[in-house]
């Protein structure tokens, strides 16, 4: 049986800010229907690989290939429309819209919006909370609830893979039990994700597999199991 392709393919990316080198040659891969964690302490260059991905942030070196087509020099309007959706850390939600007027703007990429009613009513099923609040301005909502209404608005734009950087950020436990049963719904109906989090343990226990990022380098990578078995994730550079 042959070997499937990866949806997501990096290999070699280097990022510099001046002087500072914030990645260097990491490589990594995300198959479709997986959801891939990336971990690591603060400046670690995780937020700094979504950003490249995305088209956020120039490459001064590698190769990003989305479904074998390469992504090297495209604005994020272009990534966006070869099917890729970014939640920023954040949240960065139209505080001054409403939540209808925020949920419109996950729909511009897109030229055919004859199934849109249909997932609209897919979103209110995953995010009850959107609904009732439809004409709330979102700067009104909890921090919990935009962070809903951000992945919401991604997943309007139909994005094959879904980018996250940091959705537990500021929220309380509570709270972020329930992003992670959302996420465990969207992999459930096929949605492919590149998960970045601060909570190194939750994350390696919730995605397929991790990549550990060190001073902008792949230091570990593979399944919960394989992990475990490499590095102890209580250590205190992780912070948990």
């Amino acid at each position: 049986m042959s070997t499937p392709e990866p949806l997501l393919a990096v290999e070699g990316l280097v990022v510099r800010y001046g002087a500072i080198t914030a990645l260097r040659g990491i490589s990594l891969e995300v198959f479709p229907g997986e959801v891939v964690g990336l971990i690591g302490p603060n400046g670690a260059g995780k937020t700094s690989t979504l950003m490249a991905i995305f088209g956020l942030t120039p490459t001064a070196a590698g190769e990003i290939r989305f479904d074998g087509q390469s992504l090297a020099g495209l604005p994020p309007e272009k990534v966006v429309r070869s099917g890729i959706a970014l939640v920023p850390e954040g949240r960065q939600v139209f505080g001054t819209l409403t939540v209808a007027e925020n949920l419109k703007l996950g729909l511009t990429p897109r030229s055919d919006r004859s199934t849109v009613g249909e997932e609209m009513e897919r979103i209110f099923g995953l995010f009850p909370v959107l609904h009732r609040y439809l004409q709330t301005h979102a700067g009104r909502l909890s921090g919990g609830e935009q962070q809903q209404l951000a992945i919401a608005r991604a997943l309007l734009s139909k994005p094959r893979l879904l980018l996250l950087d940091e959705p537990s950020l500021g929220l309380a436990p509570i709270i972020i039990d329930g992003v992670f049963d959302v996420l465990d719904e969207l992999r459930r109906s096929g949605v492919t994700i590149l998960l970045v989090e601060q909570n190194a343990a939750r994350t390696v226990d919730f995605a397929d597999r991790t990549y550990l990022l060190r001073s902008g380098a792949v230091a570990v990578s593979g399944t919960r199991a394989e992990i475990a078995g490499k590095i102890d994730l209580a250590h205190a550079y992780l912070g948990v």
